[in-house]
């Protein structure tokens, strides 16, 4: 079995921090803020009828010192940056990571089972069980092979899936119209 890798973390603190700073250089109230993240995919929440982020909850990310991967991709739109930007520890260059650019009509969504799908090649392909992936990743196998039919996953665990695929995560996120 070969060693345990040493990945890089997202580093969820300098995230809420960037776009936080951000925030209040355009001077916006946290109310404010969830109203441009939402209107990012303007076209898109009116075809929907989805509800809008909450100012409160996106205020108490900060506190909680975490967020989903799909959550995150709202604020990574409006900061204009990629993930790997956010990365602590040994990062692996993975070339071009801009994320795509949506238009109002749609918006960032991870395509968990397409990077399970990868990591299960990738384990395959290194003859390890999904028990010696996992110590590798410090989680438990099925927080791996849940990924499978997930929804949502924390940032930091896909980041380190990404980082350990060698393959940028833009490779993962798609403009999602539903």
């Amino acid at each position: 079995m070969p060693g345990v890798t040493a990945l890089p973390v997202f580093d969820f603190a300098v995230f809420f921090a960037a776009f936080d700073a951000e925030r209040r250089d355009r001077g916006l109230s946290w109310y404010e803020f969830a109203e441009e993240l939402w209107q990012q995919s303007s076209e898109l929440n009116a075809q929907r009828m989805d509800h809008p982020l909450c100012g409160g909850a996106v205020s108490r990310l900060g506190a909680r010192g975490a967020a989903s991967c799909q959550y995150a991709l709202f604020m990574l739109r409006w900061l204009g940056q990629a993930p790997e930007d956010f990365l602590a520890g040994p990062v692996a260059d993975v070339g071009d990571n801009r994320l795509p650019e949506p238009g109002p009509g749609s918006r960032l969504r991870w395509d968990l089972n397409q990077l399970h799908t990868a990591l299960s090649e990738q384990r395959q392909e290194r003859g390890l069980t999904w028990p010696q992936l996992a110590r590798e990743f410090g989680c438990t196998p099925s927080r791996l092979t849940n990924l499978r039919t997930a929804r949502m996953a924390d940032m930091d665990l896909v980041m380190r899936v990404t980082q350990w695929l060698g393959k940028p995560a833009a490779e993962f996120i798609h403009a999602a119209q539903w």
